[in-house]
């Protein structure tokens, strides 16, 4: 027998999540965690009868936290592209300064790097 997807809409109250799945009434739950949430969900389901093969967790949050993560996940992007940035710029330049002579040593001190770093760096 094939199970369904819910949802389960997780709403905090005092220490504990309180889980509520809209798909099958009567479902309700807490948990500690939101990473608890699945099991929970699955277990409640099956005491009711019903196979879940998958939750997809809905933490309900206030419009100023969802503001925070929004802004949370924005520095994110903009600090994973400033690393790519970073990471590309050291690979040109250390091969700059390798093809200009300098030793892997020589190189390493310069860019901050350990020797054997710089050595992978090149023969990548």
């Amino acid at each position: 027998m094939s199970g369904m997807t819910v949802t389960a809409l997780a709403t905090r109250s005092d220490d504990w999540w309180a889980v509520e799945v809209s798909e099958i009434p009567g479902l309700f739950t807490q948990v500690r965690r939101l990473d608890q949430v699945e099991a929970m969900v699955k277990d409640a389901a099956a005491t009711l009868g019903k196979k879940v093969d998958a939750v997809r967790v809905e933490p309900q949050f206030s419009a100023e936290e969802i503001a925070e993560l929004e802004r949370l996940e924005s520095v994110r992007r903009k600090a994973n592209a400033a690393q790519a940035e970073a990471s590309n710029i050291t690979r040109q330049t250390v091969s700059m300064l390798r093809n200009r002579g300098l030793t892997v040593r020589d190189v390493a001190h310069m860019v901050g790097l350990t020797p054997q770093r710089v050595s992978m760096l090149l023969h990548r």
